[in-house]
């Protein structure tokens, strides 16, 4: 059984007494995986150049088509398909139903949430796809297959993370301290002197296989000095899944801190993951411009983090608030970052690599040089 499925397949009976949901999960799979062939075989089948227009097509559909989705999550809970929404486990009280406004409102706000804390990602790829010199025509290509990874990835955590709560109730409070500890490490940690090439995942492949010093058009392995070798399009790939893993790990308890239904929680987030790529192409090249977004989503993390801490107390803060909340933040922090010009020689206060690219940077004091970019190699033989 595919991964995403069998962790799916595992957190069902542990979140509602109506195991026939997990039809659901695979239909909703099932359009995931149409929606990523159609991507790779149709829409991006030659490799080439992501221009901006593109980017922000890609952006309005994938937008699009989750606020599509969300209607249908208002149906399928309103009539509680295959009892959908029945006895839904709940973080501050006992399991009860949940109607089709609610689980719209839910999806809308949990959507929010990932949306805003992938922008940190999309800081972290620019600067793996700065450090390796990937070629623009080849970065669509490494996103695709990231994501792919991502959505496996984050469904098995799903799957652990809603069993947990489902088991736990307590647990709750370990996921609030956990966000707001992330929320002050992203304040304090500052991303300089990080080499990505002592990344313990790299540093992991390259004592596993050989990498190239240079590229070999579109592929993550090759033939080299008569040895299959990796790519550095490859170590590029790995660093992304690695992001992505170490993200994960801040955005899931964040999710669950808006509801522990296990079907929002996953399909808000692979709706979120599934724009990251055509979000990243359209901000890649505006990095600067938001010099206000990283005070902004610590602030998000710390909210749904406190939000969390105080789900089981009277001071339990309602979703309609939370959502006002989450959009003022970011909105405030867009239009500070629009209206408000920097100084001459102002450091830009942006997301960074806060030590997931390289964990011992902040105990080092000397910057570390980038390398020179690998190179395409015309000496090199390809490989399928």
């Amino acid at each position: 059984m595919h991964p995403t499925l069998t962790a799916l397949a595992s957190i069902v009976p542990a979140s509602t007494s109506h195991p026939q949901v997990i039809w659901l999960y695979v239909g909703f799979v099932a359009l995931v995986l149409i929606f990523l062939a159609l991507d790779l075989g149709v829409f991006h089948k030659h490799a080439h150049v992501v221009r901006p227009k593109e980017a922000i097509t890609w952006t309005i559909v994938w937008v699009v088509c989750a606020m599509i989705f969300n209607v249908g999550v208002y149906f399928i809970y309103e009539n509680h398909v295959l009892g959908i929404g029945l006895d839904v486990q709940q973080l501050g009280g006992p399991p009860r139903n949940v109607d089709g406004l609610e689980a719209a409102k839910l999806f809308f706000t949990g959507y929010i949430v990932e949306k805003s804390l992938s922008m940190d990602n999309v800081f972290v790829i620019a600067m793996i796809f700065a450090y390796f010199g990937v070629p623009a025509v080849y970065q669509h290509r490494v996103l695709f297959w990231g994501i792919l990874g991502a959505l496996v990835m984050r469904g098995l955590m799903i799957g652990v993370g809603a069993a947990l709560i489902a088991k736990f109730s307590w647990i709750v409070y370990v996921f609030g301290g956990f966000l707001i500890l992330s929320a002050l490490k992203m304040a304090v940690i500052k991303s300089e002197n990080v080499d990505p090439n002592r990344n313990p995942a790299v540093r992991l492949v390259r004592k596993l296989i050989p990498v190239t010093p240079h590229y070999d058009g579109q592929k993550f392995f090759t033939q080299w000095n008569g040895r299959r070798a990796a790519t550095p399009l490859f170590l590029a790939l790995v660093l992304v899944e690695f992001t992505d893993l170490i993200f994960a790990v801040d955005s899931i308890p964040a999710i669950f801190a808006i509801t522990a239904d296990p079907f929002i929680v996953f399909t808000s987030n692979v709706f979120a993951i599934l724009g990251l790529r055509a979000l990243y192409f359209c901000l890649a090249n505006l990095i600067s411009a938001f010099r206000y977004l990283k005070p902004a989503l610590i602030l998000v993390l710390a909210f749904v983090g406190v939000k969390m801490l105080l789900v089981h107390t009277e001071y339990k803060i309602p979703n309609t608030v939370s959502l006002l909340v989450i959009i003022t933040l970011l909105g405030v922090a867009v239009l500070a970052s629009w209206l408000i010009p920097a100084k001459p020689g102002e450091e830009e206060e942006l997301p960074g690599p806060e030590g997931i690219l390289d964990p011992a940077a902040m105990f080092r004091r000397d910057p570390v040089p980038s390398p020179e970019a690998p190179t395409p190699d015309p000496g090199v033989k390809s490989q399928d």
